[in-house]
């Protein structure tokens, strides 16, 4: 067999391959535009029917999912819609991986878009859970899977006890990492403070995936705006043991001598100071927002 004649074979089933994907997954689902209604309905909702035409193309009408998958949760979460936002996130992220079960981004990453919080996300922490589960089944040996578990609950169910036996179960686990068995001890014994969260989240950075280190960041971020509002309330409530009255504004701390000037958050946006409640707070303004609420009080 020439070798040009492979070349022809193999260009063949190439081509052959993205014309079955693109006809699937039109027959499917419309790719139009998500403003309509109807272009937001999956019109194939068994992954095994899709299976059934694909063909043995699975893995690139995966792919194809996937990029649908994102095109949606980036569609729904910059639109004005009140109603039915991020509704095929879930679907759409069932499909790929039953389509390309080893499909280890769709599980991680596809897990953090169902628990993001609204508005940023559909705040559907028990669908994250369960994709996650799925995927543990299917590939029994990835840590990384067992730990995203331990993740979702520590941030987003607040289940800390859960959080615990995940991380404990993903570090026995085949090529788990050594730190992780001393952060399940530390999150079932303190979750919920800032110090057990920052211990999760330094590690985090660590990741080999870039979006979980940009969470990691922001996270750290917050908890340092944290510990700045309490200092920052601190001084507030101690201001009247001299001065009799509480601060009207940041310039009173100034003027005192408590303040250098006006105290900024993390990313460079002036905290907020409502005299008439003697509150301090993080800006509407800054792109930390919202704070962890669990972590607000230590």
């Amino acid at each position: 067999m020439s070798p040009r004649f492979v070349t022809f074979v193999g260009t063949v089933c190439i081509s052959v391959g993205l014309g079955v994907a693109a006809v699937v997954l039109r027959a499917a689902e419309d790719s139009g535009p998500a403003s309509h209604a109807v272009e937001r309905v999956l019109y194939l909702k068994s992954p095994a029917a899709v299976r059934h035409l694909s063909l043995g193309f699975d893995a690139l009408l995966s792919d194809i999912y996937w990029i649908r998958t994102i095109q949606h949760f980036g569609a729904d979460r910059r639109s004005s819609r009140t109603t039915g936002r991020f509704e095929l996130l879930a679907p759409l992220l069932e499909m790929t991986t039953t389509l390309d079960p080893q499909f280890g981004a769709a599980y991680r990453y596809g897990a953090i878009l169902l628990a993001l919080e609204k508005p940023e996300g559909p705040g559907r922490s028990d669908q994250a859970i369960a994709l996650l589960e799925k995927g543990l089944q299917t590939n029994p040996d990835r840590w990384q899977f067992a730990y995203d578990l331990g993740f979702v609950h520590y941030f987003y169910t607040f289940d800390y006890a859960a959080a615990g036996h995940w991380f404990e179960r993903a570090a026995r686990m085949p090529r788990a990492p050594e730190w992780l068995l001393p952060l399940a001890a530390t999150t079932i014994a303190r979750g919920g403070d800032r110090e057990s969260a920052r211990a999760m989240l330094t590690r985090l950075q660590e990741s080999n995936e870039a979006y979980i280190r940009r969470a990691a960041e922001r996270g750290l971020l917050q908890l340092r705006a944290l510990d700045e509002i309490d200092r920052l309330q601190a001084l507030v409530e101690s201001f009247p043991i001299d001065h009799v009255i509480y601060p009207e504004s940041w310039l009173d701390l100034m003027t005192a001598g408590l303040l250098p000037g006006i105290p900024l958050d993390p990313q460079n946006v002036p905290y907020v100071y409502d005299p008439a409640t003697h509150r301090v707070s993080l800006s509407p303004q800054s792109p930390l927002g919202p704070l962890p609420s669990r972590l607000a009080r230590q």
